[in-house]
């Protein structure tokens, strides 16, 4: 798959003259428009999307909220006698799970409602269906959006992603450590449901310290306990992870997925400090994932990632009237998920052709 033609491996002057994906369109040919102005005009163009529509949003967590429950009962009446239906069950309610996510996502933006107690309120709401901290992944998410493509400042929400030279001088212990760690069965069957289910109970191991981390790890274990509970009280303990593990996976892997096919695509963009532009980063770093219009209802239109990080302040039930209007964000990173699967062979990210490879990429002897 190839979203645009390689950048020329000459001086880093202006990178942004360089990247076919943001040429001056054929309106701007009476006057020049460099790449770094248009990105700013699509940006301008993204504002006027921001904020919220509040019967939209009402909408939308009804619409989530409401079928969520009304499958998890016919589960959880399904669990003891038809197994078969209550694993058939855990697929939808898995995509209503994601979907929760992303209404989760967007009030730490504070773009889901106008008010901000009210989308503390919604996220933290959220977050015990979906196990994910609401304050400690807030703030942890405005990092990954501050430092998106940034090679000095990697780490924060991201999937972890060697430069081609940083690999090569790893040991061969490290290498086949990164390997395993970048298989898609690991980081999708095994890496992210542990962390949601598991990491996320824990205020160590993320991008914040311990410290900035426990009330919210803590308050929402206490959450997950008065939910749980009484579930687990009068249906089972058994009966409980039963129904909820399935579903739980699921929607990790599904999440998880997005989250990958959102930055790890074989023309994103990362640079140094040095070259990095937040708006440019934001834009060329991030796929618009153009899938059918039911997968886009279950994940929240998050695939427009691209418009998402140009502007964080747009909630999701905007984001294709802001693509519609724009005929220029919709060819610029489209990926279709039949093109999305072979972005699994992908797994460093190489300075000189500006560009991520697969390890067949490397010379015999890496």
């Amino acid at each position: 798959m190839s979203l645009k033609q390689p950048l020329q491996a000459d001086s880093r002057a202006d990178v942004f003259t360089r990247d076919p994906r943001l040429a001056p369109s054929s309106a701007a040919k009476t006057l020049p428009e460099t790449q770094k102005q248009r990105v700013r005009r699509l940006a301008a163009h993204c504002q006027k999307y921001r904020g919220s529509v509040p019967r939209l949003a009402i909408q939308q967590l009804l619409t989530t909220i409401v079928p969520l429950v009304l499958i998890i009962g016919v589960m959880f009446a399904t669990v003891e006698h038809a197994y078969w239906a209550t694993l058939l069950l855990a697929v939808p309610a898995a995509g209503l799970l994601v979907r929760a996510f992303i209404i989760q996502h967007d009030c730490g933006h504070g773009s889901f409602f106008a008010s901000r107690p009210l989308n503390d309120f919604v996220g933290r709401a959220m977050s015990v269906l979906t196990l994910a901290p609401y304050g400690l992944w807030r703030r942890e998410h405005a990092q990954h959006h501050a430092t998106s493509g940034n090679l000095d400042r990697r780490g924060a929400g991201d999937i972890n992603t060697m430069t081609v030279n940083e690999y090569m001088k790893l040991s061969k212990l490290r290498k086949l450590h990164y390997k395993l760690y970048r298989h898609p069965l690991f980081l999708f069957g095994l890496g992210v449901p542990a962390y949601f289910v598991i990491i996320q109970r824990l205020p160590w191991f993320h991008a914040l310290p311990p410290r900035d981390a426990w009330k919210s790890v803590l308050a929402l274990n206490v959450g997950l306990v008065a939910l749980y509970a009484p579930l687990c009280y009068f249906f089972g303990v058994a009966n409980v992870l039963w129904v909820g593990l399935p579903v739980l996976h699921i929607a990790a892997a599904t999440g998880g997925w997005l989250f990958f096919i959102q930055h790890q695509f074989e023309e994103t963009t990362w640079d140094t400090a040095e070259g990095w532009d937040f708006q440019v980063a934001a834009l060329l770093g991030s796929s618009y994932y153009d899938l059918p219009k039911v997968l886009n209802w279950f994940t929240g239109n998050i695939g427009l990632h691209h418009i998402h990080h140009l502007n964080s302040m747009i909630p999701n039930y905007r984001l294709f009237a802001c693509l519609d209007a724009s005929p220029e964000l919709k060819s610029i990173n489209r990926m279709t998920l039949r093109e999305s699967l072979r972005c699994t062979r992908l797994k460093l990210w190489d300075e000189d052709q500006r560009r991520l490879i697969g390890f067949d990429e490397l010379p015999a002897t890496a």
